[in-house]
């Protein structure tokens, strides 16, 4: 069943451009150009009950905005969207009550008091029973490693601290669609881990919905079985993460030892060098000639070891933001 349903949706915004200068600045005061900014152009698209679907897209793609007007902080332009059956800007009660939303830039903590008291705080606007809360609570705080700290003030935490705060107290209420909009940005390695492990672990205990913005790469990678790559506003793939390679018909890498010290000009004539340190290099070759050019280098030299490897992901998803 389809949680999530976008048709047609857009969303602009007007501003204006000034130039430096008191000369400027009192001609704006009388005349100003309007410019108009498409920030998210005509895009559609469906998500299942229990996905988990990533938002790819470079700064400035749309990706925020769109998730702005899934939760219902934005009114779009035009086009249409359903959220658990609701219209997300109409901010239904009801709505509110059944889905999250995690900015990792925007905290929902209060600064200075312990975090068991925001969360606390939440568990009041949400009508959670008392119970509930507490067995809620009691889980999430094991499972995240922040029991030790509940009665510490946030501004006493470490950042991965308040971020998985911000993750428990979105999760009090039990909501059934949440939006993460860069949830582990600024996390050290060991912190964005585990908190990759914790969603997937609760989208199977679950099944609830996520959709995940993020421009770390491990995060889509590890979390997500469909990505949605956005750029300019419009959606440029739906899919497989891990077939974007295939779908911009990407090169191959022959990765190959040599057991003498190789000419580089020689290997030049095999495809174009990626690496060369004599024993160690790396070539980027078309994808149809990958075997007869290794099968030549196989013959012509003295090779230890060789392998095809593909482009990295990161070069795919890179030539995909170029030629939309």
């Amino acid at each position: 069943m389809a949680l999530i349903e976008v048709a047609n949706l857009s969303k602009s915004f007007t501003y204006h451009e000034k130039e430096l200068g008191l000369k400027s600045s009192i001609k704006n005061l009388f005349k100003r150009e309007k410019l108009t900014k498409e920030a998210v152009s005509d895009i559609s698209f469906t998500i299942e009950e229990g996905e988990i679907v990533g938002f790819l897209g470079p700064n400035g793609a749309g990706k925020t905005t769109t998730l702005k007007m899934l939760s219902g902080i934005l009114h779009p332009t035009s086009g249409s969207a359903k959220v658990l059956g609701f219209t997300p800007w109409e901010r239904k009660k009801n709505f509110k009550m059944q889905f999250a939303i995690v900015m990792g830039q925007k905290s929902q903590l209060w600064w200075d008091l312990p975090a068991n008291e925001s969360l606390y705080l939440n568990k009041c606007i949400y009508e959670v029973p008392d119970l509930e809360y507490q067995r809620i609570v009691d889980e999430l705080s094991d499972l995240l490693d922040v029991r030790k700290v509940m009665k510490v003030p946030v501004r006493r935490l470490s950042l991965g601290e308040r971020m998985k705060f911000e993750l428990i107290a979105s999760l009090i209420h039990r909501p059934k669609v949440i939006f993460l909009d860069e949830p582990t940005i600024g996390l050290d390695i060991v912190s964005q881990r585990k908190i990759r492990e914790f969603f997937k672990y609760y989208n199977e205990k679950t099944k609830t919905t996520i959709v995940l913005t993020s421009h770390y790469i491990n995060d889509i990678e590890n979390m997500c079985n469909r990505t949605i790559v956005i750029n300019n506003g419009k959606i440029i793939y739906d899919g497989n993460l891990n077939k974007i390679n295939k779908v911009m018909d990407q090169k191959k890498i022959l990765k190959i030892r040599f057991s003498d010290i190789a000419d580089r000009e020689v290997i030049s004539k095999y495809g174009i060098i990626r690496q060369f340190n004599g024993l160690d290099v790396k070539i980027e070759v078309d994808k149809d000639q990958v075997k007869l050019i290794a099968k030549t280098v196989l013959e012509d030299t003295s090779v230890v070891d060789i392998n095809i490897e593909d482009v990295p992901l990161e070069e795919g998803i890179t030539l995909l933001y170029e030629v939309s």
